[in-house]
């Protein structure tokens, strides 16, 4: 059985333009792109309120809408979410390949109509977003989010594959504990954590609450109400 595992240079892969999609596509076949419009049934009216990441960063008591920054932006879908419900979100991605196809994406969605405006509450910077949180002025962001890269599954089949893609270009976070000390440094409101539902605590740290789901949950820090985490 042939290994769906990329381990030559070989089977590096590389960016291609394709139907004007920029696609990363892999000697085997693989292709991966970014597309905003496969979420279109989760920004549905009624749909958008109930997903878990909405709600983790909520602030009720806000007045405005909330300046959240994605610190670990992949495709940016999770920002795409957060967009579509008022937010205004700042993109990190230090992956540079990641960093294009996300910026293809936001680029193709800006001309559709029906994504136009959502796209337009988000902004993408290409780089590492742990210099910009430790530079930050204190209260400059509303909410932090982190979305470390979940450790690869040992498993076979098409969605396998495509986050093996990803995982070439960046492994899961290895300065978990370097990722949250500047994100509290930058003394948000909230910081919201992505994790598997049966993953530990990011660094360690204990958050204020959680809301679990099924595969995953959303670990909320509040810094104002925290004890030192001693990161």
């Amino acid at each position: 059985m042939k290994s769906d595992r990329i381990e030559t240079e070989s089977e590096t892969p590389h960016l291609k333009r394709e139907n004007n999609v920029l696609t990363l596509v892999s000697t085997d076949g693989m292709k991966l792109s970014a597309d905003f419009s496969t979420l279109l049934p989760r920004i549905r009216r009624g749909n958008l309120q109930s997903e878990l990441l909405v709600q983790a960063v909520r602030i009720r008591s806000a007045d405005h809408p909330l300046k959240v920054l994605d610190a670990t932006a992949g495709f940016g879908e999770d920002s795409f979410l957060l967009a579509a419900a008022g937010c205004e979100v700042l993109l990190y991605e230090k992956d540079p390949t990641i960093a294009a196809l996300l910026a293809d994406a936001m680029q193709r969605a800006g001309q559709q109509e029906d994504l136009r405006e959502i796209v337009g509450r988000m902004q993408l910077s290409a780089g590492d977003s742990i210099p910009v949180m430790r530079s930050l002025a204190e209260k400059t962001v509303d909410v932090i989010y982190l979305d470390p890269m979940f450790p690869a599954r040992k498993k076979s089949g098409l969605v396998g594959k495509k986050f093996q893609l990803l995982h070439y270009l960046e492994k899961p976070a290895e300065d978990e504990r370097e990722l949250l000390a500047a994100a509290l440094a930058a003394k948000p409101q909230k910081i919201v954590i992505k994790r598997p539902q049966k993953s530990p605590f990011l660094a360690g740290v204990k958050p204020s609450y959680s809301k679990p789901g099924k595969a995953i949950r959303y670990d909320v820090l509040l810094p104002d109400s925290m004890k030192d985490p001693g990161l």
